[in-house]
């Protein structure tokens, strides 16, 4: 089985525990075999009338020693394979969720969020259960099977235990072909799992949009249709797994008959006791079990499969962004040079001729319309993708040439989307460094001009804000995350559009405090408004991915260009909303 030589490594790993538990479950298997031979010893005892006393009492001894061990034993194997099973699902959800946190923006693009959530969850628990489940019935089964027949060759009549097996190798070609059906079964129902949590997790996430437009009877049409997929698939994956214990219970059946039919002959003939056919069907019937059981193992083994190749297509695939081979050992704030001739972004140009550079504490400020590129030049600073040709440098070296996680520990970014953890404001703010102060925090918060509103609420500093901060306006959002990123002093700081939702007071407040605050440190701001860069050392006009104006505020209003002639209609804005 190629599941079990991909699992390899975690046997080999957990090998310890595991003979612990294959030996008890062993022993499990060789002292059931204690009661039905002492059920037929009493019972040919009592049919030759030479039931004692004594005889009884050594046979119910046997039971209950065999009872005890049987109790103790069986506690350990569970313990240990049952048990240790959990620990392949740590691993391998560790490994999964390390994967994602290196993976580049486009693997979020091909991957929905619902999808991951279900490899985390649906596929690792089946893993699970035949790391655990599964180790538990090839082992038993084999050795349950093994022994009883043994036994009954040996001890009662091989004649008997022949004719008893002869369904056995039907049922064997029987149950695999239906574990090939119940492969491909499986797979489609956990691609409708993945739909179907998708759907889940994108529908509660948006469902105040959903409410605010009336969406509410559509927004359920779909998520039944979805529903209904994912029923219809697991009914399909359901009918070839109730049809496992029906088919080993008809050979099963037939193997009863069979062996009623030769027992009773020999019976008749004086080969064998009442006791020994007595015995003979029990050890028969001890056969249920482990011949349900391989019907269990295909049917585990099938979906572990399943699961396995799907968890292993994630781990296999690679991010855009990779660390250098021989990375730079440090890394140091200094001059930001961007020299880029184009930049594409699946195959439509994105960013042409970009060229400038920033000294080491100067500020940036990027303008232009929604879609012109300044996002886009944000994070190929940031190396969510890679410069296609041309290079940006920092302190006159490539930053491909640093580490991901050194070069990321350079810069604070508050992104245009701001996302805040369902915890309270402190943890949301300290999230960076958990061992900050109260008073790093209340500072940094002071500095986003958000200190006031945050003591205004019952909690304080511990209010809970929900997930993604639900309980928060936008503004207050905005400037909890740049108190965030503000609280490390990061050398180089990214706000994009990260003012987008404060009045022009709190702007421009600030403002005044990145003036005096960062006065050594670099600082990028993207903003629709144009009064958040008015101080910037330098500011780029972009549209449609192309620098088409650069300077200085004031040297921009004098060229008369696309800055001049918004910053205009901005202050004329601002000025008719004071007079209402």
């Amino acid at each position: 089985m190629s599941i079990i030589r991909n699992l390899w490594w975690f046997f080999k790993e957990e090998k310890r525990r595991y003979l612990i538990g294959i030996l008890s479950l062993s022993l499990v298997a060789v002292l059931n075999l204690i009661p039905p031979k002492v059920m037929g010893n009493v019972i040919d005892a009592i049919t030759d009338g030479k039931l004692t006393t004594p005889k009884l009492l050594w046979g119910l001894l046997w039971l209950i020693l065999s009872a005890l061990a049987m109790y103790g034993l069986r506690y350990i194997w569970r313990m240990y394979i049952l048990g240790t099973s959990y620990r392949l699902g740590q691993i391998v959800r560790f490994r999964l969720f390390d994967h994602f946190t290196k993976m580049s923006p486009s693997f979020y693009q091909k991957y929905r969020t619902g999808d991951l959530m279900a490899h985390a969850t649906n596929d690792i628990n089946s893993l699970t259960r035949l790391a655990g489940g599964g180790v538990m019935s090839a082992v038993d089964a084999s050795i349950t099977a093994l022994a009883t027949l043994i036994t009954m060759f040996f001890t009662i009549s091989w004649q008997m235990t022949l004719i008893a097996i002869i369904p056995l190798p039907l049922m064997a070609y029987a149950t695999s072909r239906l574990g090939r059906k119940t492969h491909k079964a499986f797979g489609q129902s956990q691609a409708a799992f993945s739909d179907l949590n998708n759907k889940v997790q994108e529908s509660v996430s948006g469902i105040k949009v959903t409410k605010s437009f009336g969406y509410q009877e559509d927004e359920m049409k779909s998520f039944q249709e979805v529903n209904e997929m994912a029923f219809q698939k697991n009914m399909h994956t359901m009918k070839y797994d109730v049809m496992f214990d029906p088919l080993v219970l008809l050979f099963i059946g037939a193997s009863y008959v069979l062996t009623l039919a030769m027992g009773a002959f020999m019976v008749s003939k004086g080969q064998v006791t009442i006791g020994n056919l007595v015995t003979f069907v029990t050890y028969l019937d001890m056969l249920v079990w482990p011949l349900m059981a391989i019907g269990f193992l295909f049917n585990l083994v099938q979906r572990g499969t399943v699961s396995y190749d799907r968890i292993n297509n994630l781990l296999a695939q690679d991010s855009d962004v990779q660390d250098p081979a021989q990375p730079l050992e440090t890394i140091e704030n200094g001059r930001l040079e961007y020299d880029i001739d184009q930049f594409k972004y699946e195959n439509e140009e994105t960013l042409a001729d970009i060229h400038f550079a920033l000294e080491k504490g100067q500020t940036l400020g990027l303008v232009g319309q929604t879609g012109s590129g300044k996002t886009t030049l944000i994070k190929l600073l940031l190396r969510e993708h890679d410069v296609n040709q041309g290079a940006i440098r920092i302190n006159g070296h490539d930053i491909r040439d640093y580490r991901l996680a050194d070069l990321r520990s350079l810069i604070g970014y508050v992104p245009q989307d701001q996302f805040l953890f369902a915890t309270s404001i402190l943890e949301n703010v300290r999230f960076g460094n958990p061992d900050l102060s109260l008073e790093a925090v209340e500072e940094a918060t002071k500095l986003s001009q958000v200190y006031d509103d945050i003591k205004n609420m019952p909690d304080g500093f511990n209010t809970l804000i929900g997930e993604k901060g639900v309980s928060l306006s936008g503004g207050q959002k905005q400037r909890i995350a740049m108190s965030r990123a503000m609280i490390l002093n990061p050398d180089i700081l990214i706000l994009d559009d990260s003012l987008s939702a404060v009045d022009a007071k709190t702007e421009h407040a600030i403002i005044e405090n990145l003036k005096e605050t960062r006065q050594s440190k670099t600082t990028i701001i993207s903003a629709h408004r144009l009064s958040a860069v008015v101080h910037a050392d330098l500011i780029l006009v972009m549209q449609d991915g192309h620098i088409i104006e650069r300077g200085r505020h004031e040297d921009l209003v004098a060229q008369g260009g696309w800055y001049a002639d918004t910053y205009e209609s901005q202050q004329l804005e601002m000025e008719e909303s004071h007079v209402q």
